[in-house]
């Protein structure tokens, strides 16, 4: 029951996370279709949704007043709005600057036809006013601003061009811009929006008047530059003359330098061959001075090295011989002081190895002593404990079977108790026998037996042996009955009887489904006793 109220809390809290995620994703949808943002260079406009807008007025004296009123579009500049997308419409404007080129064609105050190329930075402005002006005109049609600003500056452009010359243009192009900007600017706030710079790229015209207002000025330059130049390549050359001038005075100078220095070097060399030749010679009388001095030694040196060399070699035969008699001395001594070691370490060995051996033998006679000492003792304590187990085993079996002979002895005497007469049955019964084999054994000891007068049927050998063994057994049983009492023939009789019915039972119940009586008791026959 634990377990299952789990499960089912676990399947509720599922199914309200799953709920709960769905709602949220519905949250967010209806959020992102309701919320609009504006980025920094946009501004939002809401239809449907009224807006108080403060108005400036002007009065007829001149003074300003301003005036508060509803509008029925809703400016957001750089900001965050709830749309409802059934009763109100947005738009998104645009406040990014736009650059607007223009290449208008005016005739200027001297009638001289120019091409005049500008550019203008212009854009909607921020100011909420300016905002809705815009979005009334340009919102469905962004790009129209670039058309309505160029077509604005180049009307202004060709009203200013044609008040002015072309020198004047030329000359004050700044005054130029900002006159233009100045005459467009009120044109475009009507419109929503702001002329941020204009600025002229360039003044053409195709008949070259631009060109030659200038053509005197240039070729005065030009000659002007030419004159210059022309002085100037003269003052060069002047100058490279009285270079070269410079040039060669100082290589003439350079020149004789050169000569005498090299005479100089010339006699200096002279004398430096001729002090090297006497050098020279010098250093060949001294070289051939020392040869002969070597030469002489030499031979001195190799006399003296043939003396040295005998001296040598005599001493050096008689310290051969010498060596030669002291090694072999030694080498005999070395060699008997070797046998003599080997003859002792050879002794040594031997008295080692026999005292190892007869360690050997000490400890292994000793390990073989305990050995059987251990042997005979386990054998003795085998024995001991065998012999102790054979006699607690034979006591064991004695009392057994006394124990046993002493139950059924019991038993006997309870069985004798309760159904003597059985039992002395029984017992007849296994001594009878015996009680014939004795009987048997006097015919045994007859060698052959004569009938005389017999004839055929009952009159064989047979019916006489048998005659005598019931006779004999009628005499046995007519003695023990007038002995003990006991009437061995009825006795016998009652159990063949017994038997008989008890067979007969016993085959009746086996042919029948269920027993239909209790079991009878036999009845005894006559003489017997209970």
């Amino acid at each position: 029951m634990e377990a299952a109220g789990l499960v089912g809390i676990l399947i509720i809290v599922g199914i309200a996370v799953v709920a709960a995620i769905i709602i949220a994703l519905i949250g967010l949808l209806l959020a992102k279709a309701w919320i609009k943002v504006a980025r920094a260079d946009e501004a939002l406009v809401i239809s449907g949704r009224k807006q108080r807008v403060q108005y400036t007025v002007m009065d007829a004296d001149g003074t300003s007043r301003s005036e508060m009123s509803e509008s029925p579009v809703t400016v957001i500049v750089n900001g965050k709005s709830l749309v409802n997308p059934i009763t109100q419409r947005h738009e998104i404007i645009s406040l990014r600057s736009r650059q607007v080129s223009l290449n208008a064609e005016a005739q200027s105050l001297d009638n001289v036809t120019l091409n005049v190329d500008g550019v203008a930075i212009v854009k909607i402005g921020s100011d909420p006013l300016f905002v809705r002006r815009a979005a009334e005109r340009f919102a469905s049609q962004d790009k129209a601003i670039e058309q309505f600003t160029t077509e604005q500056l180049e009307g202004a452009l060709r009203g200013i061009v044609a008040t002015l010359s072309v020198v004047e243009l030329m000359r004050e192009r700044k005054k130029f811009s900002d006159q233009i900007a100045v005459d467009v600017s009120h044109e475009l706030a009507e419109q929503g929006l702001i002329l941020d710079s204009f600025q002229i790229k360039g003044i053409t015209d195709a008949m070259g008047y631009i060109q030659s207002l200038g053509a005197p000025e240039i070729q005065a330059k030009r000659q002007a530059a030419e004159i210059a130049q022309t002085n100037a390549d003269r003052a060069i050359n002047q100058k490279i003359i009285a270079n070269q001038e410079a040039n060669l005075i100082e290589q003439t100078a350079l020149d004789t330098n050169t000569a005498n220095a090299d005479a100089g070097v010339g006699r200096a060399r002279a004398e430096a061959e001729q002090a090297e030749q006497l050098a020279r010679a010098q250093a060949e009388q001294a070289v051939l001075q020392q040869q002969a001095e070597n030469r002489q030694a030499q031979l001195d040196a190799d006399v003296k090295r043939v003396a040295d060399a005998q001296r040598y070699e005599a001493e050096t035969r008689a310290q051969a011989d010498l060596y030669t008699r002291e090694r072999a001395a030694e080498a005999a001594a070395i060699e008997k002081v070797k046998e003599a070691e080997a003859r002792t370490r050879i002794a040594e060995q031997q008295a080692e190895a026999d005292r190892a051996r007869a360690a050997g033998e000490a400890a292994a006679a000793e390990a073989r002593a305990a050995g059987e000492a251990s042997a005979l003792r386990a054998l003795a304590d085998a024995e001991a404990t065998a012999r102790r187990l054979r006699a607690e085993a034979e006591a064991d079996a004695i009392r057994a079977e006394g124990q046993a002979r002493a139950e059924s002895i019991e038993a006997e005497a309870e069985a004798i108790a309760s159904n003597q007469e059985a039992i002395l049955s029984q017992r007849v019964l296994d001594v009878l026998p015996s009680i014939m084999a004795e009987f048997a054994k006097g015919y045994s000891a007859i060698g052959n037996v004569s009938i005389v007068g017999g004839g055929s049927g009952d009159a064989g050998a047979s019916h006489v042996l048998g005659a005598d063994s019931a006779t004999a057994m009628k005499s046995v049983f007519d003695s023990v009955q007038a002995a003990t009492g006991i009437d061995l023939a009825s006795i016998i009789q009652g159990q063949a009887v017994g038997r008989a019915f008890g067979a007969g039972m016993t085959d009746a119940a086996a042919s029948e489904p269920a027993p239909a009586a209790a079991p009878r008791r036999a009845a005894k026959p006559a003489g017997s006793s209970s």
